[in-house]
């Protein structure tokens, strides 16, 4: 009698195992596997998330070969401005959004000038001399 309850029970636990494991071993049928299509909004925020990103792995880029002496410092001081108002602008058109204001349009169009490098090499707030 004890063979045939310890039968009778580990039936009772496999059928058990497998009653709770069934979700998990049946493939699920997915109602829709496309993704939705990024509306207008939504487009322009991973634009300038991507200009933002763009413009930060830029200016990383710049520091690390300034740094390293690869690139000197009048190139460094000439191209350093560009990059840093070109982030600033992509992060306040994007804090904008998220706040629910309108931004002003595109970002700035003086930031791509590539004739205005060298007269604005440093962000307004740091005088001619005095360092970070």
């Amino acid at each position: 009698m004890s063979v045939l309850a310890l039968c009778l029970g580990a039936a009772v636990a496999v059928a058990c195992v497998l009653w709770v494991a069934r979700p998990f071993l049946a493939d699920p049928e997915p109602v829709d596997d496309r993704l939705d299509e990024p509306d207008e909004l939504e487009r322009r925020r991973l634009a300038l998330a991507e200009e933002r990103d763009r413009a930060l792995a830029a200016l990383k880029e710049l520091e690390f070969d300034h740094r390293t002496g690869t690139i000197s410092d009048e190139d460094y001081r000439a191209e350093v401005g560009l990059l840093r108002r070109q982030a600033a602008g992509a992060l306040r058109a994007l804090d904008l959004r998220a706040a629910g204001r309108p931004e002003r349009g595109r970002l700035d169009e003086s930031v791509y000038d590539e004739a205005d490098w060298a007269t604005h090499s440093r962000p307004d707030h740091i005088e001619e001399g005095e360092e970070r």
